[in-house]
Protein backbone atom coordinates (compact mmCIF):
# COMPACT_ATOMS: atom_id res chain seq x y z
CA UNK A 1 0.00 0.00 0.00
CA UNK A 2 1.33 3.23 -0.81
CA UNK A 3 0.60 6.45 1.46
CA UNK A 4 1.24 10.04 0.77
CA UNK A 5 3.09 11.78 2.95
CA UNK A 6 4.41 15.02 2.14
CA UNK A 7 5.41 17.00 -0.74
CA UNK A 8 9.05 16.72 -1.49
CA UNK A 9 9.73 20.61 -1.26
CA UNK A 10 8.22 20.47 2.01
CA UNK A 11 10.43 18.08 3.40
CA UNK A 12 13.50 20.20 3.75
CA UNK A 13 17.27 18.08 3.80
CA UNK A 14 17.96 17.23 7.47
CA UNK A 15 14.46 17.05 8.21
CA UNK A 16 11.64 14.45 8.83
CA UNK A 17 8.25 14.20 8.47
CA UNK A 18 5.93 11.94 10.55
CA UNK A 19 3.09 10.35 9.21
CA UNK A 20 0.18 9.87 12.06
CA UNK A 21 -0.11 6.40 11.25
CA UNK A 22 -0.83 2.81 13.19
CA UNK A 23 2.39 2.09 13.79
CA UNK A 24 3.70 5.64 12.97
CA UNK A 25 6.34 6.27 10.17
CA UNK A 26 8.83 8.91 9.29
CA UNK A 27 10.31 9.84 6.53
CA UNK A 28 14.04 11.23 6.71
CA UNK A 29 15.16 13.48 4.37
CA UNK A 30 19.13 13.59 4.90
CA UNK A 31 22.29 15.89 4.32
CA UNK A 32 22.78 14.01 1.00
CA UNK A 33 19.56 14.03 -0.60
CA UNK A 34 18.36 10.53 0.41
CA UNK A 35 14.71 9.55 1.33
CA UNK A 36 14.62 6.90 3.88
CA UNK A 37 11.09 5.62 6.15
CA UNK A 38 11.20 3.91 9.60
CA UNK A 39 9.12 2.54 11.91
CA UNK A 40 8.85 5.69 14.16
CA UNK A 41 9.04 4.98 17.42
CA UNK A 42 11.68 3.30 19.18
CA UNK A 43 12.25 -0.75 19.66
CA UNK A 44 13.34 0.34 23.37
CA UNK A 45 10.65 2.62 24.41
CA UNK A 46 7.70 4.59 23.27
CA UNK A 47 10.09 7.60 21.91
CA UNK A 48 9.93 9.59 18.74
CA UNK A 49 12.36 8.62 16.07
CA UNK A 50 11.67 12.45 14.41
CA UNK A 51 12.71 14.11 17.15
CA UNK A 52 16.02 12.27 16.83
CA UNK A 53 19.38 13.54 15.49
CA UNK A 54 20.30 12.60 11.83
CA UNK A 55 24.07 12.22 11.24
CA UNK A 56 24.44 10.45 8.04
CA UNK A 57 22.81 7.29 7.52
CA UNK A 58 21.41 7.09 11.43
CA UNK A 59 18.78 8.52 13.53
CA UNK A 60 19.88 8.39 17.48
CA UNK A 61 16.65 7.79 19.96
CA UNK A 62 16.15 11.37 21.31
CA UNK A 63 15.54 9.03 24.84
CA UNK A 64 18.21 6.37 25.46
CA UNK A 65 20.45 7.13 22.67
CA UNK A 66 20.43 4.17 20.51
CA UNK A 67 21.39 4.67 17.09
CA UNK A 68 18.74 3.15 13.92
CA UNK A 69 20.52 2.40 10.77
CA UNK A 70 18.06 4.84 7.99
CA UNK A 71 18.50 2.13 5.44
CA UNK A 72 18.57 -1.57 7.03
CA UNK A 73 16.94 -0.77 10.42
CA UNK A 74 19.61 -2.19 12.22
CA UNK A 75 20.41 -0.94 15.58
CA UNK A 76 23.85 -0.05 16.83
CA UNK A 77 23.68 -0.60 20.58
CA UNK A 78 21.65 -1.03 23.75
CA UNK A 79 19.04 -0.25 25.48
CA UNK A 80 17.45 -1.17 21.87
CA UNK A 81 17.68 -4.55 20.37
CA UNK A 82 15.54 -4.81 18.19
CA UNK A 83 16.10 -3.23 14.75
CA UNK A 84 12.91 -0.92 13.28
CA UNK A 85 11.25 -1.89 10.02
CA UNK A 86 11.88 -0.03 7.22
CA UNK A 87 9.77 1.35 4.22
CA UNK A 88 10.29 1.93 0.42
CA UNK A 89 10.42 5.77 -0.23
CA UNK A 90 8.78 6.91 -3.77
CA UNK A 91 8.82 10.50 -5.11
CA UNK A 92 6.18 10.78 -7.51
CA UNK A 93 5.69 14.43 -9.46
CA UNK A 94 7.19 15.93 -6.64
CA UNK A 95 4.97 13.88 -4.19
CA UNK A 96 6.70 11.67 -1.51
CA UNK A 97 5.07 8.18 -0.87
CA UNK A 98 5.87 5.15 1.56
CA UNK A 99 5.12 2.03 0.32
CA UNK A 100 4.48 0.20 3.59
CA UNK A 101 6.60 -3.26 4.66
CA UNK A 102 4.28 -6.13 5.38
CA UNK A 103 7.38 -7.53 7.94
CA UNK A 104 5.87 -6.97 11.85
CA UNK A 105 7.02 -4.06 13.23
CA UNK A 106 9.69 -4.86 16.71
CA UNK A 107 7.67 -2.52 19.20
CA UNK A 108 8.16 -1.75 22.87
CA UNK A 109 5.83 -3.46 24.95
CA UNK A 110 3.90 -0.23 25.87
CA UNK A 111 3.88 0.89 22.05
CA UNK A 112 2.38 -2.80 21.05
CA UNK A 113 0.01 -2.85 23.98
CA UNK A 114 -1.56 0.62 22.32
CA UNK A 115 -1.74 -0.66 18.87
CA UNK A 116 -3.49 -4.04 19.65
CA UNK A 117 -6.18 -1.39 21.87
CA UNK A 118 -6.53 0.56 18.45
CA UNK A 119 -7.09 -2.55 16.28
CA UNK A 120 -9.67 -3.93 18.70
Amino acid sequence: MMIPACPLADLPRGEAFRLEIDPPVTVFHTEDGELFAIDDTCTHQDASLADGWVEDCWVECPLHASKFNLKTGEVDAPPAKLPVRTHEVVVDDGMVYVKLSMVAPNLPHCAARKLAGALT
